[in-house]
């Protein structure tokens, strides 16, 4: 469920009263809250706001991090750079099309997903929709998600709930009570996202009003955020980089919330010939085959279709199976297994960094590799996939293989490079037709009408009217970037600032 879930409008009502309580108390906390166009291009934070940042830790617990949810933190100065972004080297692949993924990692909190939370809380907080002095915001998730709503929620001094399955990674667990956060932990594994729901209308029901839930599967701040800063993160990559004949062929991302993929609405605004594609686990084929399950690719919450989820703007489908991933964590990160990339040609210091992919980045490249097969695409072509996290959050599977699978050596290694990357098959990947697109839209009908109490005239404007629908939320970043303005002139922190 959410709060709030309709089509917006550019003549948003504002609460006034509450509005001036919130920059009352964002005066007291010395906050000033940056706007999408800031973290798109950093150079346009006020130069004594970047300076500061040379001193504050990128994952602190300092209102200042608010200004580094973005795609260009320089881990090495403390300051802005270059989109931080990874090319997988074809010695890897296998592919001939080039295979560039942004990187998560140089995100506070280590992964992506604060971006998402920020696109969520902010608008409700600058329009007066959110009182931070008497409602908590509530994060259900399947793990990055309600880090980065703990994470933002105390940056603006707000509490925070998080709701995420029990056997989510412990890191998640451990670093959410230190961040300071309610958590509860619902049934089940990555694909049990109705529980989470129903732990979200068991909090409404005893806590009422004193809460506001922000679903990210069905809050449009998250593909917002994405539409305006990772999509113009990857183009101006893009704009970098291509070379010659080449050219962007597409978007390879799992759908999880279906904010990620977001990106690929802006990205089919630049370049219209490219495909967006959506990655989820063969253990779960809910977008191939409507089917339902469990599988262990942390990240990618499933069994439903997002209220968010363009599916008009949606080509192709692809199905990684979870032992692709779960293999290729020791092959990336094991001595053993970074021993024989090197001997199989993969530059050693590409190898050194593949610490900066965790379980769902790693997922996504499979989903790239097997996509660039399906197409039979060459040196021509580029695409484009999203490492969300790395394994810093991930460093407890490892003990777990350890523990189950005994030492890794080079043997493995070599037979988890040949089945796992240079011989994935295509057999699960899907183009989408009309009908195809319309039976995914459908599947949104059992989530979010029956069960979550959406609104059946909506569903049907997001198929019929959907030229007109979805561009009503991607206008939407300037219309939040002035209130945003003019909430910071009230607090007037930013006052002689240069």
């Amino acid at each position: 469920m959410a709060d709030h879930a309709g089509m917006l409008d550019e003549k948003l009502d504002v609460n006034e009263e509450i509005v001036e309580r919130t920059a009352a108390r964002c005066r007291e906390r010395d906050i000033i809250v940056p706007t999408f166009a800031q973290m798109k291009d950093p150079s346009l934070i006020p130069a004594s706001i970047r300076e500061e940042l040379k001193g504050i830790g990128l994952w602190d617990v300092h209102p200042r991090n608010l200004f580094r949810i973005t795609w260009k933190n320089d881990p090495e100065t403390g300051g802005f750079g270059g989109v931080n972004v990874l090319e997988i080297p074809r010695e890897l692949t296998g592919v001939k099309a080039r295979i560039f993924g942004l990187v998560g990692k140089w995100f506070p909190t280590g992964a992506h997903k604060v971006g998402a939370s920020f696109g969520c809380l902010v608008p409700r907080l600058v329009t007066g929709a959110f009182d931070p002095t008497r409602q908590k915001a509530v994060w259900p998730s399947t793990g990055n998600y309600c880090r980065g709503g703990a994470y933002v929620s105390r940056l603006l001094d707000v509490g925070a709930v998080a709701i995420l399955p029990e056997e989510m990674s412990p890191e998640r667990f451990r670093w959410l009570e230190e961040i300071g956060a309610e958590v509860f932990a619902t049934p089940g594994c990555e694909s049990n996202v109705k529980e989470i729901y129903d732990k979200c209308w068991e909090l409404k029901a005893e806590r009422g009003d004193d809460i506001v839930i922000f679903n990210q599967f069905a809050e449009f701040g998250n593909p917002l955020w994405h539409y305006e800063v990772t999509a113009s993160a990857i183009a101006e990559v893009l704009d970098e980089r291509l070379e010659g004949r080449e050219r962007f062929w597409g978007l390879v991302s799992a759908t999880g919330s279906a904010g990620t993929i977001g990106a690929g609405e802006r990205l089919k605004e630049l370049y219209p010939w490219s495909k967006v594609v959506a990655a989820e686990a063969l253990q779960c084929p809910t977008l191939l085959r409507n089917g339902y399950g469990g599988h262990r690719i942390e990240g990618i919450g499933d069994k439903h279709v997002p209220w968010i989820h363009n599916v008009r703007n949606t080509d192709v489908v692809a199905a990684v199976d979870d032992a692709h991933p779960m293999a290729l964590i020791r092959l990336f990160n094991e001595p053993a297994g970074r021993r024989v990339l090197v001997e199989a040609g993969v530059p050693e210091a590409f190898v050194e960094k593949l610490d900066l992919l965790g379980i769902s980045g790693i997922g996504n490249l499979v989903a790239a590799i097997q996509v660039a097969r399906y197409f039979e695409l060459d040196e021509d072509d580029v695409i484009f996939t999203i490492f969300t996290d790395s394994m810093e959050l991930y460093g407890s599977r490892l003990e777990e293989a350890r523990a189950a699978e005994g030492p890794y050596t080079e043997e493995r290694a070599r037979l988890d490079l040949a089945v796992h990357l240079r011989h994935l098959d295509t057999a699960h990947v899907a183009e989408l037709g009309h009908w195809d697109r319309r039976r995914i839209h459908n599947l949104k009908y059992f989530t979010w009408i029956e069960q979550q109490g959406m609104d059946i005239a909506e569903l049907d404007a997001q198929w019929r009217d959907w030229r007109d629908y979805w561009p009503r939320h991607w206008r939407m970043a300037p219309v939040y970037d002035r209130m945003i303005e003019a909430f910071n002139a009230r607090t007037g922190l930013l006052e002689g600032r240069g």
